[in-house]
């Protein structure tokens, strides 16, 4: 039955006078009252500040240019709508994310909520969503820790929220790539934090250790550290002893920082590192001077990739240019992952059958097959209900003068992503 919105401003009237509003259950089946303006509301959630604000790096630019691109309003079966698009930093905390996203659900009453960076922004913002069942999209964290992080249901998925990106077991194929590339020893340092990437990583089914031990790799993990870890000599004289030659794992780039620095204090010097989340961003990887050349990591998206956005027809290439050419700073990755959210979000605005109510906004999203500038969006192929996955390639930082450039060195899942470089040895 579909429901009617007229009942949802009292049901979030209630939910917001409540001291549990974050975590409060839907308590009535309806959706939120007819906007008489024809205006849509999407709430956008992502970490401004805090560790994880390289992800967001790029937001202005791709908000301006979304903005724009928007001004006119979207068609929807006869009607213009316009779109506002409301923004909340989650200040790199789950918590915060999860404030944020519940003061647009019930204080803004946006129609669409999306959130991208990592899971500590994804799923409390997807968890929400499908508490209040609103319809969410988000992106920019491997589809296990989403989905499996949130006690997703392979069999069930969830009834409101979707995601789009790569899985952990594209990020291995892509690591193990480099790694077969290099030809050093099969020693392996695993560094793996206590939160939610890091436990998925590190998770012995759904992680590293069972493919790296089917490939020959011995996986030295010293245990879970905390965030923010100012000290990582035990892990480092493990890895020592093990004779490691590879060192891996999923780091905030604060936490790789401190572990590099004090990997060359302490005499410990791996020929490969392929550490993710930690080495994506330009910013970061300048911050480790010289010792960054060599550094290995996934590459979601870059100026290569053969794609084009359905919203404005420009390249992966066009985007990262006019991003450089208006910031003076380097493309970084999340960029085409930003644009595609918004481009995910048009797409669904212009099918939907009914935009004053959520259930066929949400529908419209579950039956999205639609190219991207980060590649094909389509929630019916899986892996599991919920998620549609997007291609991974592998890149090393080589220094080219002054500067760093992230040449792509394994594309073997995706040779139509053409390879920029050949991998060297640090």
């Amino acid at each position: 039955m579909i429901k009617s919105k007229l009942l949802i401003p009292t049901r979030r009237k209630f939910l917001a006078g409540t001291a549990a509003a974050v975590a409060a259950p839907a308590i009535l089946s309806s959706t939120r009252a007819y906007a008489q303006n024809k205006t849509l509301k999407i709430g956008f959630v992502s970490p401004k500040t805090g560790p994880l604000a390289g992800f967001a790096e790029a937001d202005d630019y791709i908000l301006a240019g979304i903005r724009q691109n928007f001004a006119g309003g979207i068609e929807n079966n006869g009607s213009t709508w316009g779109v506002e698009i409301i923004t909340r930093d989650s200040q790199s905390s789950p918590n915060r994310a999860a404030e944020v996203a519940a003061d647009l659900i019930l204080g803004e009453e946006v129609d669409l909520i999306m959130a991208a960076a990592t899971p500590d922004t994804t799923n409390p913002v997807a968890d929400q969503a499908e508490i209040n069942e609103v319809p969410c999209i988000t992106t920019d964290a491997p589809w296990q820790p989403y989905f499996f992080g949130r006690n997703g249901n392979p069999a069930e998925g969830f009834q409101s929220t979707y995601h789009f990106f790569w899985g952990l077991e594209d990020v291995i194929g892509v690591f193990l790539d480099i790694w077969g590339q290099s030809g050093v020893a099969k020693s392996v340092g695993g560094l793996f934090p206590n939160d939610a990437d890091g436990n998925a990583w590190g998770d012995p089914d759904l992680g590293l250790p069972t493919p790296l031990a089917a490939n020959g790799y011995n996986l030295v993990d010293t245990g879970r550290y905390q965030p923010m870890s100012d000290d990582f000599s035990n892990q480092i004289a493990a890895f020592k002893e093990a004779n490691c030659e590879i060192v891996t794992g999923v780091m905030i780039p604060p936490d790789f920082g401190t572990f590099w620095a004090q990997a060359a204090q302490q005499g410990f010097a791996p020929k490969v590192v392929t550490v993710g989340k930690a080495l994506l961003f330009p910013s970061v990887i300048e911050s480790y001077g010289d010792r960054a050349d060599g550094l290995t990591s996934e590459v979601w998206w870059s100026p290569n990739h053969p794609f084009n956005s359905s919203l404005t027809g420009a390249s992966a290439k066009d985007l990262a240019d006019g991003y450089t050419a208006a910031t003076d700073r380097p493309w970084t990755q999340p960029i085409g992952f930003k644009h595609a959210l918004f481009e995910v979000a048009a797409d669904v605005i212009k099918r939907a059958e009914d935009l004053d109510d959520y259930e066929a906004i949400t529908a419209a999203i579950a039956e999205t097959n639609m190219d991207t500038i980060v590649g094909e969006v389509d929630w019916s192929s899986g892996p599991v209900k919920n998620v549609s996955k997007t291609p991974l390639v592998g890149g090393q930082w080589q220094k080219e003068g002054d500067t760093f450039d992230l040449k792509i060195v394994s594309n073997s899942a995706h040779p139509d992503i053409p390879l920029t470089g050949d991998l060297k040895l640090i």
